[in-house]
């Protein structure tokens, strides 16, 4: 177990490496004015010589390259010009916004979607399961825009209308201002992001539930006559999460980088919104340190996947 970790660390550490290379070449090396670039277009000439002088740009590439990665692992993830604070700071305003959509919306995907492929795979070809893959498909193909727009139509304008004001129309309330004010904000940013992962999960956990339904064990063990309800949840389930487990740290993972478009629709400054906004005003040191969080957060949430997916199926550590 040791060394099957210590080789998925090794790789999650390469992989970070080579980002790190892209992204100093992309950004620091690319461009043929650093400074300029880097403190935006209306900068002065006095703001590009500090910016110069800060960075040590007269120095060696390989010099420069060695402080970015110094400053990036002891959490320096540049000075943003355009605001005037640190990146960290600015990354730090976004993150719990992100972080409570993703979990919150996690919570509710897994749940809906691992109900549903059990259902479909304990019933197969029944009207129920015909049911689930169908709503499944429906909104595996729908745009998540056009989803959230619908929800904020008929669950917030419409209601509002009537004069139910259960919804409000965006934004953010932190947890800190109350629980019921946090719920309410996230609710249909919830609804809509789980609704358009949980059919993944309903097509993986219904096509692994019926490939171990059908193994010698489980017949095994409805012959000693073990109630069906925990055949299928302690030994079916149990083996049937391992591809929805990868699954779900990919996805975890992307989502705490940012969920650019959900929360462009239900106005939530968190890092997706944050990058649209830096990438419009070309704010690139928050462009920057945005793609290194998000790369350390995919790193991070598969190496993760892979210590469950070792103690989920102990086979896995052989590779």
């Amino acid at each position: 177990m040791v060394l099957f970790l210590i080789r998925r660390v090794g790789h999650g550490l390469l992989v970070l490496w080579l980002i790190s290379l892209a992204v100093f070449g992309l950004f620091f090396v690319a461009p043929s004015n650093v400074a300029q670039s880097l403190a935006g277009r209306q900068a002065t000439p006095e703001t590009i010589a500090a910016i110069k002088q800060r960075l040590g740009l007269d120095l060696p590439v390989w010099k420069q390259y060695l402080n970015f990665v110094e400053n990036a692992l002891h959490g320096n993830l540049g000075y943003d010009y355009y605001h005037q604070v640190p990146v960290t700071n600015i990354i730090g305003q976004a993150l719990p916004i992100t972080v409570s959509l993703a979990l919150g919306a996690a919570v509710l995907w897994l749940l809906l979607g691992v109900f549903n492929g059990v259902i479909s795979a304990v019933h197969p070809r029944s009207l129920a399961d015909r049911g689930l893959t169908l709503f499944s498909l429906f909104f595996y193909s729908f745009p998540s825009f056009l989803l959230g727009l619908l929800l904020l139509y008929f669950l917030y304008f419409q209601l509002t209308l009537a004069g139910y004001k259960w919804f409000p129309a965006g934004g953010y309330s932190g947890i800190t201002q109350g629980l019921g004010a946090w719920v309410q904000h996230l609710v249909l940013p919830w609804i809509a992001l789980a609704l358009l992962l949980a059919a993944t999960y309903t097509r993986l956990t219904r096509g692994a539930m019926l490939d171990v339904l059908g193994e010698d064990y489980i017949r095994t063990a409805r012959s000693k006559g073990i109630r069906e309800s925990r055949v299928i949840v302690r030994h079916g389930l149990r083996s049937a999460l391992t591809p929805v487990v990868t699954q779900f740290g990919i996805d975890l993972g992307q989502l705490i980088g940012g969920v650019v478009v959900i929360e462009t629709v239900f106005s939530l400054p968190g890092l997706g919104q944050t990058a649209i906004v830096a990438i419009n005003q070309q704010d690139l040191p928050v462009i920057i340190g945005i793609v290194l969080f998000a790369s350390a957060a995919v790193v991070v949430s598969n190496i993760l996947v892979d210590i469950v997916y070792a103690v989920l199926d102990p086979r896995v550590r052989l590779h």
